[in-house]
């Protein structure tokens, strides 16, 4: 837990764990996975998947809020080859307003 709290940080000095752990719960098993735990941002049905299933499912928010949520969390970790599923979206929740909501 403390690994992804501490890549959080990295980007989010204030982030809580609290929200933090809520979004490792969410994503449980796949994070036991290497490739499931990351997120590849030039792929593009990964980032349709994390629009559908994170934006649109868990989050509420679909559609061009949720494209530009996504590009703008892809564009903030470009320069982090191994991208954290966990970072991802809680950048993306955080993008949108939403970490209240987890």
């Amino acid at each position: 837990m403390t690994d992804y709290l501490a890549d959080v940080r990295k980007y989010d000095s204030g982030a809580d764990e609290a929200i933090v752990n809520k979004i490792v719960k969410h994503l449980g098993i796949a994070l036991r996975n290497r490739d499931s735990s990351l997120v590849s941002a030039s792929d593009q049905t990964e980032l349709d998947r994390v629009k559908e299933k994170w934006c649109g499912k868990k989050l509420g928010v679909t559609g061009p809020d949720a494209d530009a949520a996504v590009d703008a969390v892809a564009k903030t970790m470009a320069g982090d080859r191994s991208k954290s599923r966990v970072t991802f979206y809680y950048l993306v929740a955080k993008h949108l307003g939403k970490l209240a909501t987890l």
